[in-house]
């Protein structure tokens, strides 16, 4: 018995070999599993859960929808880049959407799953940014605009994030130490699984006399990875490319 667990794949039909990277794993890794979970970003963005029908999002959440009939447990946490996914996809996809952060028994070890941009408190600007687009108003304004026109400011803002990534800091995109204690001492210590940053790892953090590890997911884009968590611990978990 053992959990997966995959984040940021940024999944798009302008991406092919990272698709074919991710069909290969849904057919021969995570039937193997009881449990797929998908820390945010399973999409290069998502517009609304109107835009469901698109021959591309059907072949992914027809593969995930696959996945689940075969009898694993599917669950999809929110990103920064597809934060607009609702029920409608879930049910599609036949998955649960996480809260986040969510904390669960993990084969006896508490375990904290995030997708971990909440972490980033020294990008003031994106925290600033995320604030306005988590907001409820914000969300049901931005989606009684049509899809297309949905489309486009998202395309736009894609484009001035990637810009603003050339003139940051590395380590201001990165976790901030503080932060990742601070939430680790509120949920009493617990392992820590995030994505986001696109910095595979491991750490370990002493926190109030509690050492706790800190797993980070990879991007996709630059390796398809994935952990493979069970009642022995967690390691990597080889994916055929």
């Amino acid at each position: 018995m053992h959990s997966l667990f995959i984040s940021d794949l940024h999944l798009s039909s302008h991406h092919p070999v990272t698709t074919q990277l991710f069909l290969r794993f849904a057919e021969h890794t995570a039937p193997h599993a009881e449990a797929l979970y998908i820390l945010g970003d399973l999409f290069e963005y998502w517009a609304g859960d109107d835009d469901l029908e698109t021959e591309f999002h059907q072949q992914i959440t027809g593969v995930l929808r696959s996945l689940s009939e075969q009898g694993t447990h599917i669950f999809i946490m929110h990103g920064n880049r597809d934060f607009l996914m609702d029920e409608h996809l879930a049910a599609a996809c036949h998955a649960k959407l996480l809260s986040d952060p969510t904390l669960l028994d993990l084969y006896g070890t508490p375990t904290l799953l995030t997708h971990g941009d909440a972490l980033c408190t020294d990008d003031v600007a994106y925290q600033q940014f995320r604030s306005v687009v988590r907001n409820h108003d914000w969300r049901t304004q931005f989606l009684a605009q049509p899809l297309q026109q949905r489309k486009e400011q998202i395309e736009k803002l894609r484009a001035q994030s990637e810009q603003s990534k050339h003139v940051k800091a590395m380590d201001i995109m990165d976790v901030n130490t503080a932060a990742v204690h601070e939430l680790l001492r509120q949920h009493h210590y617990p392992r820590l699984i995030h994505g986001h940053t696109h910095r595979l790892a491991k750490h370990l953090h002493h926190v109030d006399d509690h050492s706790c590890e800190r797993w980070v997911l990879g991007d996709w884009d630059t390796k398809a990875n994935a952990l493979r968590c069970d009642e022995s611990g967690i390691r990597w978990e080889t994916i055929p490319s």
